[in-house]
């Protein structure tokens, strides 16, 4: 099982120089190509000042963020800025301006954006340089077609397709794409529309503690952000109410109520390892988040059978979080561990990561890269 990865981040805003809009005649045919990241996020090519920079479609991004890398090699003047919210905690950000940045149809002239490090990490090991936030997007109508692989962005009111509406508004004390959700049949409001996390459900620990789901079992995996790495709890919920939709097994991560989403004034979150089930519509303005279930909508979930997190290199396995509760918990198994082979395979980068899913009762044969040899006998224990 991989770690589970986000890019929220909230920074507050400064005075912002005069930036103008031009969404093209043509939008409805100027489609973005993108491809997902391995934590499923929405990676893409923009232009900034005419240069062509890597991006990943955040709406958890208040202020659009360049890398501080691309900063630093395109020489941009970099000012001081407040220190920004995030997963894993606070980080150091600034402000640069930028003459052109160039998405699909739309081309914003004269605008302001965020700097800080970017981790790879934060993204499943592929570089990053650009975050296109709910500044940019939050004025249109942002479909996204995930069988496709493409997005784009149309004037507000557009309704390309047809599916399960559900409200959508710009709130909160930080504010951002907000929609309500219920699981079962208990309402929730306050869920962030968030693409830029690749976890699919998030709720904090208050709200989870009030619904019948609570007893169901649980165990423990690890986020990413760009603050850095954050223990939750995980759990798998029979159903997820958007509008007239039902998703069915739906991944969820319970945060503490000292996490990132109570921290934002927000009950929950919807990430993409929810929304690339479905064709997403998110238009603010027009007051609407509109779903439509696509080919992978009722796709179950991987379960970890193993209770390993891990994270994939070129010739070794490196465990970051051992679950609770797991058969690895209860193999004596710590994180920071290595593997170099699998049932005296050696392990490479194009050998399928499949066997910490597969079906209860295998046993596997694990080397680690210390030259000994443990057994594994996978079991479900959530």
């Amino acid at each position: 099982m991989r770690a589970l990865l986000a890019l929220p981040l909230l920074i507050a805003a400064a005075p912002e120089p005069a930036s103008t809009d031009v969404l093209a005649a043509d939008a409805e045919v100027r489609w973005v190509a993108f491809d997902l990241t391995p934590a499923n996020q929405i990676r893409f090519s923009a232009i900034v000042d005419g240069q062509p920079v890597s991006a990943i479609l955040d709406t958890g991004v208040s202020t659009s963020l360049l890398s501080r890398r691309f900063v630093d090699r395109t020489k941009l003047r970099l000012r001081p800025g407040p220190a920004a919210l995030a997963i894993g905690g606070t980080v150091a950000s600034g402000w640069v301006d930028v003459q052109e940045l160039a998405i699909g149809a739309l081309t914003r002239h004269h605008g302001q954006m965020a700097t800080t490090n970017l981790p790879d990490a934060a993204t499943g090991g592929t570089p990053v340089d650009l975050l296109i936030g709910r500044d940019v997007t939050q004025g249109y109508a942002l479909d996204i077609d995930h069988d496709a692989r493409r997005f784009r962005l149309l004037p507000s009111g557009r309704l390309p397709f047809r599916g399960s509406t559900a409200p959508l508004r710009i709130a909160g004390t930080w504010p951002g794409y907000v929609t309500e959700i219920s699981i079962g049949a208990a309402p929730i409001s306050r869920i962030l529309i968030d693409t830029g996390d690749g976890g699919a459900v998030t709720l904090r620990r208050g709200v989870w503690n009030t619904l019948p789901e609570a007893k169901a079992p649980t165990t423990s995996t690890i986020a990413y952000g760009i603050g850095g790495a954050s223990v939750v709890d995980l759990a798998i919920v029979p159903a997820v109410g958007s509008g007239t939709l039902t998703a069915r097994t739906v991944e969820t991560r319970i945060e503490p109520d000292t996490g990132y989403t109570h921290t934002i004034g927000m009950n929950g979150r919807i990430g993409s390892g929810f929304l690339a089930g479905y064709r997403v519509l998110l238009d603010p303005s027009a007051g609407r988040m509109v779903l439509s279930p696509g080919k992978h909508a009722d796709a179950p979930p991987l379960r970890s059978t193993s209770g390993l997190v891990l994270r994939a290199e070129t010739s070794r396995l490196t465990v970051l979080h051992v679950m609770r509760g797991g058969p690895a918990e209860g193999g004596g198994w710590h994180a920071g561990e290595q593997i170099c082979r699998v049932d005296d395979a050696a392990i490479t980068r194009d050998a399928p990561l499949r066997w910490p899913v597969d079906p209860p009762g295998r046993t596997v044969s694990l080397g680690l890269c210390d030259g000994t040899t443990r057994s594994l006998t996978l079991r479900a224990f959530y």
